[in-house]
């Protein structure tokens, strides 16, 4: 009798079920292994070489230079030097270990257990909107800071995974870690830890010892929140774990965990952000139009002379009145800023009023009023009178309230006569006078009526520095740069070309103009600022002595000076003649010490009429060199001209020409001092008293455009 087979019962379906998941799950393993083998082995093929990874920086620095090559400020990553891996401090790479990554020296480029740790950081924080972290091993962080960017996401994570597999496949555990310390941002700008070492503690990172190290390493977690700089505290506390960790890992003994000591680390002390940053300032959002490159590491040189940039800021220091802020601008003959002076104290104000302040430059602004009527053939020995005058209902006044008669031109500019400044204004053309400042360089609006020869237009101190420098220039155009060149590894991208094709005035009118300058200095309300060798310049001070200013120029130096409070309130004793007037001296005496001596060509010949040049190789439309918006910076082009006002004065004298007959040269003598300042003299018919103001009239006392208290002569 046969036997008969009994067939086995189906396997449970639970089991059929948990086999084909484990047999799909294995298979999708190995697909993933393989998928994840193949894309490590396309990115070690693909990873530059070491020598490649070691060059490539993290960003664009940028190093300013001055002229002489000194390095003025450091901007963007700050990169120190090349570390090898033997030249690092021990201390340094186990610190490193110990606090990032324990297991760096075992694990294939991720760490399984750090794995594990996120994978259930995720499950318990699923949908919180926490970010993903801890898990990074040193060989992780080296391809983020090298081909990724720190946005924390899944896909972003797998491509670090797979970078790290491939480094460790491609280079050892030391090359590794010597990228790493040399490559991590460390804060303050600094990466690396030669960068840091120096950042904070002021000597190279292969000299760090324990407690420093402990210090840089502890750094990484969160550089902004535990730098030595910014939060000493927090720096030590965090420094104080790194020891205990490296103290847990074996790599130093108790006894040397507890000799270190963070809290005796001496920082380096931080730069002071000086009068420097002024110019700096200035001079970097220039780059902008001057090159394209925004990768490669940059050194910009700089027009910057550091012993005349000291000079400057020891000169505003010292005479600018307590209260009361000050700027100084030095241009040298070709329009290199020498110097540059924005304010008493950068930390406390980064407002720069040498480039952005808007103020009224009073008498100095009689320097266009004087170019615009030697233009008009006028004459340094020329006769004018100095008596009331109204123009349009406004009468301008001296400071004494006399009137002295007759004299020349060169003794009504040297001693600042208002009333002879208005009749040349109503002369020449209110509209020309202005056109002869947008000539110049000024390049704020220009009122255009009769008052506005006294200075009631507001003006940048580097626009009137620069229309004194072209003056000094014999009438050609100076235009204010700070960037002399700016090189790339090693190669020049830019290189600054000085433009000397655009000349303002003829130069006779130049020569003619600095003849006066020099007047007012020898003689007149500017003798405050002689430095015992030929100096050009003027005074200038505002109604009520809200502004007090000098501009002037010596030995192929032009220096401009303006002083007053930010909040334009009148200050007691100021005038250009006195504290801006010393402090020009006191900057000049220093920064010229070293250059010859140069005497001015004063002795003026007029060509004759058959030689005149042709007007249009001489001037036409304003000085296009520099435009600037409304804070002071440079510009790619001019915005439209301002427009003005067109003035008609009720009877407009007819200009001169160059070849009438001079009066008599009249001599600044004792004589002519007395009859200036009021004291007896020839006797002569009495002038009219000049029309005093109604009560209420805003003109009235001090207050009044015509009032000019640098129209005062010395006795």
């Amino acid at each position: 009798m046969a036997t008969r087979t009994r067939k086995r019962p189906p396997a449970p379906r639970w089991r059929r079920i948990l086999l084909w998941t484990l047999g799909s799950g294995l298979a999708l393993l190995l697909l993933a292994a393989l998928g994840l083998t193949v894309a490590v082995m396309n990115a070690r093929a693909n990873l530059p070489s070491f020598g490649e990874l070691k060059s490539s920086p993290n960003g664009q620095m940028i190093r300013v230079r001055a002229a002489d090559g000194t390095i003025l400020v450091s901007l963007g990553p700050s990169y120190g030097e090349w570390i090898p891996y033997d030249e690092i401090p021990p201390v340094m790479r186990d610190a490193m270990v110990a606090v990032e990554d324990r297991r760096f020296r075992s694990h294939w480029g991720v760490d399984p257990v750090a794995i594990a740790r996120i994978i259930k950081f995720a499950i318990d924080n699923h949908g919180n909107g926490r970010r993903l972290q801890g898990a990074s091993t040193i060989t992780q962080q080296v391809a983020r800071t090298i081909f990724l960017s720190n946005s924390y996401t899944v896909s972003r994570k797998l491509r670090e995974v797979v970078l790290a597999l491939a480094l460790e496949r491609k280079f050892t555990k030391d090359q590794i870690l010597e990228l790493y310390l040399n490559k991590v941002y460390f804060g303050g700008g600094a990466y690396g830890i030669d960068a840091a070492s120096r950042r904070f503690f002021g000597h190279p990172g292969t000299s760090l010892d324990l407690s420093e190290a402990a210090v840089v390493a502890g750094l990484v977690k969160a550089p902004s929140r535990y730098s030595p700089t910014a939060d000493a505290e927090a720096a030590v506390g965090r420094a104080g774990v790194v020891l205990e960790l490296m103290q847990e890992t074996g790599a130093i003994s108790a006894s040397e965990a507890a000799s270190a000591d963070p809290h005796a680390v001496k920082l380096a002390p931080e730069p002071k952000q000086n009068s420097v940053r002024y110019f700096t300032d200035w001079a970097l959002p220039q780059l902008e139009t001057l090159i394209d490159e925004t990768d490669a590491p940059l050194d910009v040189w700089t027009t910057l002379d550091l012993p005349m940039q000291r000079a400057a800021d020891q000169a505003i220091r010292a005479n600018a009145p307590a209260g009361v802020q000050g700027a100084l601008l030095s241009l040298d003959r070709d329009g290199a800023v020498r110097a540059m002076v924005g304010g008493k104290d950068y930390v406390s104000s980064i407002y720069n009023r040498a480039t952005q302040a808007t103020r009224q430059p009073g008498s100095a602004f009689k320097l266009f009023v004087y170019l615009a009527a030697l233009e008009a053939g006028y004459k340094p020995e020329d006769q004018v009178v100095d008596e009331p005058v109204t123009i349009n209902g406004w009468s301008p006044r001296n400071s004494s309230g006399r009137f002295n008669g007759s004299m020349s031109l060169r003794s009504a500019f040297a001693y600042s006569i208002n009333t002879v400044a208005a009749k040349l204004g109503r002369d020449v053309g209110y509209t020309t006078v202005a056109d002869m400042a947008r000539r110049f360089g000024i390049t704020t609006p220009i009122d255009t009526r009769p008052a506005m020869v006294l200075g009631t237009s507001d003006v940048r101190l580097i626009d009137m520095t620069r229309a004194f420098a072209s003056v000094s220039q014999k009438g050609v155009a100076v235009t204010p740069y700070g960037i002399t060149r700016v090189t790339a590894g090693g190669s020049v991208i830019y290189q600054h070309q000085v433009d000397t094709s655009r000349v303002l005035v003829a130069p006779y009118v130049a020569a003619q103009m600095t003849d006066l300058l020099q007047t007012a200095v020898a003689t007149g309300t500017g003798r405050a600022a002689q430095i015992g060798r030929p100096v050009a310049g003027k005074t200038g001070t505002t109604t009520s002595n809200k502004d007090g200013w000098f501009l002037g120029f010596s030995s192929g130096l032009t220096t401009g000076v303006w002083m007053g409070r930010d909040d334009a309130r009148a200050v007691g004793g100021l005038q250009g003649g006195t504290a801006p007037a010393r402090a020009f001296a006191s900057f000049m005496q220093k920064a010229v010490a070293s250059r010859p001596v140069e005497n001015f060509e004063t002795q003026v010949t007029l060509p004759e009429w058959q030689e005149e040049p042709d007007a249009e190789s001489y001037y036409g439309e304003p000085d296009n060199g520099v435009f600037v918006d409304e804070n002071g910076y440079p510009i790619e082009g001019p915005s439209e001209p301002e427009e003005m006002a067109p003035f008609q004065p009720e009877q407009q004298q007819p200009t001169r020409t160059p070849y009438e007959e001079p009066a008599p040269r009249e001599t600044l003598d004792q004589d002519w001092l007395d009859r200036a300042i009021g004291r007896t003299g020839p006797p002569r018919e009495p002038a009219p008293a000049p029309r005093r103001p109604a009560a209420g009239d805003p003109r009235r006392a001090t207050e009044r455009p015509g009032y000019d208290p640098d129209a005062r002569p010395y006795q």
